[in-house]
C-alpha cells in the first residue's frame, strides 16, 4: 500500500512540475531558471507543511508518503536544479549561475521551515 501512494503522488507530482515549469519559464525572457526555482521553493513549502503536520498529529503516515514523499519528490527536482546551473556556467552567465545556486537553497530552507512554522501554528 505504502509504495501505491508514492506511486500515485509521483504520477501528479511530475508531470505538474513539467507543465508549471514550462509555463512560468514562458512567461520570463531570461536565462535564469524561473520554473525550477518556482516549483523547487513550493514543493519545500509544501513538504514542510506536511512534515510539520505528521509531527504535529495533524496528518497520517499515507499523507506522508503520498503527499511529501510522492507528490513533492517528483515536483522538486534537484537533478534540474543542478543542469540548469551548470548550463549557466558553461554559457559564462556566472552571476545568474549564483543567484541560481544561493536563491534556491535559501529559499528552499526558508519555504520548508515556514511550512513547519504553518502547520505548528494550526496543529498546536
Amino acid at each position: 500500500m505504502s509504495l501505491l501512494l508514492v506511486i500515485t503522488g509521483a504520477a501528479i507530482g511530475a508531470p505538474l512540475r513539467y507543465l508549471s515549469d514550462r509555463a512560468i519559464q514562458a512567461r520570463h525572457d531570461t536565462v535564469f531558471p524561473w520554473g525550477t526555482f518556482t516549483v523547487n521553493v513550493l514543493g519545500s513549502l509544501i513538504l514542510g507543511i506536511v512534515t510539520g503536520a505528521v509531527t504535529a498529529g495533524g496528518a497520517s503516515l499515507p499523507v506522508q508518503l503520498a503527499v511529501g514523499t510522492g507528490f513533492c519528490g517528483a515536483l522538486t527536482t534537484y537533478s534540474t536544479f543542478s543542469y540548469e546551473t551548470l548550463r549557466l556556467l558553461e554559457d559564462d552567465a556566472r552571476l545568474f549561475a549564483a543567484a541560481n545556486l544561493v536563491a534556491s537553497v535559501v529559499a528552499g530552507l526558508g519555504a520548508a521551515f515556514l511550512g513547519v512554522a504553518i502547520s505548528s501554528a494550526i496543529w498546536s
